[in-house]
């Protein structure tokens, strides 16, 4: 076999002395095409490169009218080149004149020529251009010419994403290398980014494409698919507890892509034709992103990430380089873009050079969503296909009021934008002036607005934003940046730090909420099917007395001389919150018996996220101090909708009346017990959300710092004993979340009420 391919790598060979010499990129493309000829035999050789309108301009050739260059265009879709570039794959005609697609340009001079070999020029699944060789006779070009055609489209693919031919195109006419992007997705986090992207997982820039020795080659290619294959095993091997389900069918998906031998047998052909073992990688995978993107069924979609992910763990095998971000420069006003994510990932970034986010998946409650918002990073997800069109230091514009990305923006873009950050920095500054404004509607009910915290960088909020407190202090930030599980002593010295930080202002500590998809790396954990109804919150802290002990013991050491507020997340059942409640105390006893200051006073509360607590709401609020509504995690429970599925983001709406019913029992029932209820969840900072909750009952509510003002400029304008009549007729009717949203947004237009 490797030697019929000798002559596609002496083409190579002479391609890589082409790509050295010290010519100009014109001259080295007529050159290539020249080359190119001579070695397939062919009497025509042409290049075609997509320009940014969607028309392919010939800019070199061999045979065909010189005249032509530059002149000769076709639209993506038109006549057999644009054919190839709209579909992405090879065309091999005996007859090119005889095919329907086939168009005359006269300015060329090929009608003399019959047989047709084109392919597309692909760069990580996108097309760049078109490569073309033809003939006079009729004939069928061999599979080995073809590609040893796709593998020299593959040096040309580089030579263009190097930006060598950028100065050659018709004046006026951008390539669609440079092309700017306007991508919509849906607003995770509000805010306005400026940027430059830098890729979550950096595509690996194949530098070296052309092999040396090919035996070489092979075998580093067959060391590194043993490497993968071992990797995909020892993940099946330590999930083989966990059973069947969803994220085992994942897996066994991945050995199978491993294991394929049609992917092997392309990636070894690649490097027998003269690549090395990088460029096959990069060479095949382009290929198959390239078909796989353009197909409309959804199953086939999904798995072009599975193999996306493949082909790139076998890139960093053979180039020695770890996954992630991990050594990668950062710039200062970075926008990360990325599949997805998790939390934890997300706070391992510099927050000083952090200016934005684009995740391609994911939903606006998801655990990285609401850590974005908490760090006051503009974010918009379910942007599709982000990653492959973004390349690292592209510039970027990050829409979080709209949900729209612009990539590569064109100059008055630009400076729109620049307005735009100009209007918001007026306009917060109008919310700043709010500041000491008491938070009271206009017929006299006072509101408690209090932020979302869970660190250190966090605490300066509190007074820019004139809150009340921290209504939500999510210990497990602390726990997901470390290295190792915090100590005693540093932890008691970060909630102590937080406490003073608060400078006497109210701070409602959730005890440690990890589990489901918030993993940390130093504690075992076991996969789970359904992570979000799994071994979480409470329930890992119950079965870990160490663990939440550690924390009950840090906080009231930290809280001495002052008052303790701690709640409980994921309660499902009181006699969980009585066991975390009886832990307290006997800590408490435990250190007063040693001789250690600990709290004043100690309040205790839950956090209502698990429906089954709406049927124990009378014996729940005999128990506790206080209750918080986890909104997101109840949200997601009564709908049967998982917080972080894309298809189901946006599915259901916060105002459906099967929601908003059992908000209002739980804020009657707890103002009859005389116990303070707040909501923490994130439809505490959507303005109009904000207005339907305090319509129902509710007096006190939590959110990011950054909705502070715009809901506080909302609560002055509030006649809230008027809406809280409407509104409560509306729900002891008929009435669907449709007609809840358009009834509060009329009454907010007619009283003018900023939402």
């Amino acid at each position: 076999m490797r030697e019929t391919l000798a002559g596609p790598r002496v083409l190579l060979r002479r391609l890589r002395e082409v790509m050295a010499d010290p010519i100009g990129a014109q001259e080295r493309l007529d050159k290539i095409v020249r080359l190119i000829a001579s070695n397939m035999v062919a009497e025509v050789c042409s290049v075609y490169i997509l320009r940014a309108d969607g028309s392919l301009e010939l800019f070199a050739t061999e045979g065909l009218l010189a005249s032509a260059v530059h002149r000769a265009t076709l639209r993506v879709g038109r006549g057999l080149v644009g054919l190839i570039a709209a579909e992405a794959r090879p065309l091999n005609l005996p007859d090119a004149q005889s095919h329907p697609a086939f168009a005359y340009l006269p300015e060329t001079g090929e009608e003399i020529y019959h047989s047709f070999l084109g392919v597309p020029v692909l760069r990580a699944g996108r097309t760049l251009g078109v490569l073309v060789v033809q003939n006079r006779s009729h004939r069928s070009y061999t599979e080995e010419e073809v590609e040893a055609l796709q593998t020299t489209a593959m040096v040309l693919a580089e030579m263009f994403a190097a930006g060598e031919i950028e100065d050659l195109a018709t004046p006026g006419a951008d390539l669609d290398l440079n092309r700017p992007f306007r991508l919509e997705g849906a607003v995770f986090a509000d805010g306005i980014a400026l940027g430059h992207v830098l890729l979550h997982e950096p595509r690996v820039v194949v530098t070296q494409l052309i092999a040396e020795d090919v035996d070489h080659e092979l075998a580093r290619l067959e060391d590194a698919m043993r490497s993968l294959r071992l990797s995909v095993d020892d993940l099946l091997a330590r999930g083989v507890e966990a059973g069947q389900g969803e994220h085992r069918d994942i897996l066994e998906a991945y050995r199978m892509f491993a294991q394929d031998q049609g992917w092997v047998r392309r990636l070894r052909e690649a490097v027998e034709a003269g690549l090395t073992a990088e460029a096959a990688v990069e060479k095949v995978q382009s290929d198959m992103r390239a078909r796989l993107s353009r197909s409309t069924d959804p199953y086939l979609r999904d798995r072009l990430h599975d193999l996306d992910d493949l082909a790139n763990r076998l890139l960093r095998t053979l180039m020695g380089r770890p996954h992630g971000p991990a050594g990668t420069l950062m710039p200062s006003d970075a926008v990360i873009v990325a599949r997805n994510m998790g939390a934890a990932e997300l706070l391992d970034y510099d927050r000083e050079k952090l200016r934005g986010l684009v995740l391609e998946d994911g939903a606006p409650t998801s655990h990285v969503a609401i850590v974005a918002r908490a760090l006051g990073i503009a974010t918009v997800g379910q942007v599709d296909n982000a990653v492959g069109l973004a390349e690292s230091g592209d510039p970027i514009i990050v829409d979080g009021e709209t949900g729209e990305v612009h990539l590569r923006p064109p100059g008055d873009i630009e400076l729109a934008y620049v307005d735009k950050v100009r209007f918001r920095a007026r306009r917060q500054e109008q919310f700043r002036r709010l500041r000491e404004k008491p938070s009271a509607t206009k017929d006299g009910t006072d509101i408690t607005l209090m932020i979302n915290a869970g660190l250190m960088m966090d605490l300066p909020h509190l007074t820019e934003s004139g809150a009340a407190g921290i209504g939500l202090f999510r210990t497990e930030l602390q726990f997901m940046i470390a290295s190792s599980f915090p100590r005693l002593g540093e932890q008691e010295a970060f909630y102590r730090e937080v406490l003073e930080g608060a400078d006497g202002k109210p701070v409602t500590f959730r005890s440690l909420d990890v589990g489901g998809d918030k993993v940390l790396p130093y504690i075992r954990t076991h996969p789970e099917e359904n992570p979000a109804l799994g071994w979480r919150a409470i329930r890992l802290g119950l079965d870990r007395p160490a663990l939440l002990k550690t924390q009950i013991r840090a906080l009231l050491k930290a809280a001495s001389g002052r008052t303790l507020r701690l709640m409980f997340p994921m309660v499902t059942e009181i006699s969980e919150f009585e066991r975390a409640r009886q832990w307290v105390r006997n800590e408490q006893e435990h250190l007063t018996r040693h001789g250690h200051a600990t709290a004043d006073k100690v309040e205790l509360g839950a956090m209502l996220e698990v429906p089954s607590l709406l049927w124990q709401l009378d014996e729940l609020l005999e128990t506790v101090d206080f209750l918080s509504i986890g909104s997101n995690d109840l949200f997601q429970f009564l709908m049967a909708s998982d917080r972080g599925s894309t298809r189901l983001a946006g599915r259901f709406d916060a105002l459906s009346p099967a929601f908003l019913r059992p908000l209002r029992k739980v804020a009657t029932k707890a103002r009859k017990a005389q116990k303070p209820v707040a909501v923490c969840g994130e439809i505490a900072g959507r303005p109009l959300e904000a207005m339907a909750l305090l319509a129902i009952g509710y007096r006190s509510l939590s959110m990011s710092p950054s909705a502070i003002g715009p809901i506080k400029a909302m609560i002055l304008d509030l006649d809230l004993d008027r809406l809280s009549q409407r509104l409560n007729a509306m729900l002891d009717g008929a009435v669907s979340a449709s007609e809840v949203r358009t009834e509060l947004r009329a009454w907010a237009n007619a009283e003018r009420i900023p939402v």
